[in-house]
């Protein structure tokens, strides 16, 4: 992987995702961590199953990425609220052929990170294939090539533990639609390096009684307890359990250390727990917010008789409850109300950090134009299987940014044949897209919208105009409740609302995403494409 933190102070504006309000009063110090006030989610974007170690003064998270390419992304921090997009550990996804085409629900799930021997592993699950490893020495990158250290169908959540005596082991949990089982979690012993396992697994814990689908553990130790920080009762209305020992392989007990409880954030989902250099303990999991992915928030931690309390034990029953703001770690955030602008110009010689793609990537599907200041995306020849766009590889897509949010692009389209097509989506099991295509040697402008696409639905069009010119800017309006409204301008001052507005849908364990495509029927020598001189997101919270 190269260090894309070395290039990305070049870039016209960093993509800093800071979407929590932030508070600052006096100066820096222990007593004064009490004037920093934040309010959740710390991430409003879709990165899902987050895990985070501290390194020094510096905090680094992971999330999954399913089958978006490149993968496994590495996000920075110095004060637990305000964090950075650095890169990906993955540049492309393996095997490289199974992931050529597009997997939705596939790749990698929910990965863990962790500091042993002075370097960083990451361990990550594909459910189709088994439990991976890499390794680096900085978080930037280089990583070492994938290592498989458990091969199999259905193995997830993988949470390595080093003991004091040097030993180490490996907790994870199974996908029942991979595996047929699901709601238990295993202990099994790994190799001090990380490179494989050995002797039995051993089943620690059964949640079917009463914490069904439990899965996500991590895997901890304090104060001579083995504690497995892990959620269950599902994505959406689950809560979060503590599970401690004196032997790692159990007996185990087992709390319920948050739950939902009066607050609005459902879940909350799986996490990490992370202690400041101060001494503070905190706790990051995820919110399933449908068409905007699984946000991330930031949670207080207390330990009482040596359990895990996760937020605020409002009513004094010993289970915690999310908090929609708190006393924050210490912030160097300088930003009360958030109104922001996360820009790409396109002006760099290397892909921005905010894309990915569906699958791996071909050369030819699209690449940057360096000092000439545009990223060029070309007419693929649309897939023989292609329904409709749920099928396509070449989709060049970023996150939802906010709750709301304005993204406006210009562009240029050269589209040479008929039937080569580009535009604007917004991309979920339910999608919709404004474009440009070539027709009878005539170029149309068009909205089109799909329902249930991961069904093979197909489009049906909404708006359609004849135009004279392939230079013109594209924008959708996003309103909360991810309701997205298109328009198009040819002066970039005038815009025209095109198309009835839609309600964006989450696509398979991803958000909906905003993005480009280019494709065309059947295969030239000379494919036209579409040219994106910048894209420009203005939030407003």
């Amino acid at each position: 992987m190269k260090k894309r933190r070395d290039y990305i102070p070049a870039r016209t504006a960093l993509f800093i995702i800071t979407l929590a309000a932030i508070i600052m009063n006096g100066c820096t110090g222990g007593a004064d961590r009490q004037n920093a006030v934040y309010t959740n989610p710390v991430l409003h974007a879709d990165y899902s199953d987050p895990d985070v170690v501290r390194d020094g003064d510096d905090y680094y998270m992971v999330a999954s990425s399913f089958n978006c390419v490149p993968a496994l992304p590495v996000l920075h921090s110095n004060d637990l609220v305000s964090w950075e997009l650095t890169g990906y550990a993955l540049e492309r996804l393996q095997p490289e052929e199974y992931y050529s085409s597009v997997r939705h629900g596939g790749g990698i799930w929910a990965p863990c990170i962790r500091i042993h021997n002075g370097e960083f592993y990451i361990f990550y699950p594909d459910p189709d294939h088994g439990i991976f490893m890499i390794k680096a020495s900085d978080p930037g990158g280089p990583w070492s090539d994938p290592v498989a250290v458990i091969k199999g169908k259905g193995l997830i959540d993988p949470g390595p533990l080093w003991d004091d005596d040097g030993s180490a082991y490996l907790a994870y949990a199974f996908a029942g639609s991979r595996a047929g089982v699901k709601s238990v979690l295993m202990v099994i012993r790994m190799k001090p390096d990380g490179t494989g396992v050995f002797g039995d697994p051993v089943m620690v814990f059964d949640g079917h009684k009463d914490n069904p689908t439990i899965e996500g553990p991590k895997f901890y130790k304090r104060n001579g307890w083995y504690y497995i920080f892990a959620p269950a009762g599902g994505v959406t209305y689950g809560w979060q359990l503590a599970l401690r020992a004196k032997n790692v392989f159990g007996p185990y007990e087992a709390r319920k250390v948050m739950h939902q409880g009066n607050i609005a954030i459902n879940g909350p989902h799986q996490g990490a727990w992370v202690a400041t250099p101060a001494g503070d303990d905190w706790f990051f999991h995820f919110q399933d917010k449908g068409a905007y992915g699984r946000i991330v928030h930031l949670q207080p931690l207390k330990w009482v008789d040596d359990w895990p309390v996760i937020g605020i034990d409002e009513d004094g029953d010993g289970i915690g409850e999310p908090v929609l703001s708190y006393n924050g770690p210490g912030s160097k955030a300088d930003t009360a109300a958030i109104s922001r602008q996360h820009n790409d110009e396109f002006n760099g010689s290397i892909m921005p950090l905010d894309w990915q793609w569906h699958a791996n990537p071909s050369l030819t599907w699209g690449y940057p134009s360096g000092a000439s200041g545009f990223y060029r995306l070309n007419c693929i020849a649309r897939p023989d299987s292609m329904r409709n766009l749920w099928d396509v590889p070449n989709l060049f897509l970023r996150k939802l940014p906010a709750e709301k949010f304005t993204a406006t692009a210009s562009v240029k389209c050269t589209l040479r044949s008929d039937g080569e097509e580009t535009g604007m989506v917004v991309m979920g099991r339910d999608y919709q897209y404004i474009s440009l295509i070539k027709t009878d040697g005539r170029l149309r402008l068009r909205v089109m919208r799909c329902t249930d696409a991961d069904r093979g639905n197909p489009e049906s069009e909404l708006f359609s105009r004849e135009i004279d010119s392939g230079e013109l800017f594209f924008r959708v309006t996003v309103e909360a409740g991810a309701l997205c409204r298109f328009s198009y301008s040819f002066d970039g001052t005038e815009y025209f609302n095109a198309g009835e507005p839609f309600i964006a849908r989450q696509g398979m364990w991803i958000g909906a995403k905003a993005g480009f495509f280019a494709m065309r029927d059947g295969y030239t020598n000379d494919a036209g494409s579409i040219d994106l001189n910048w894209f420009r997101i203005l939030t407003t919270e």
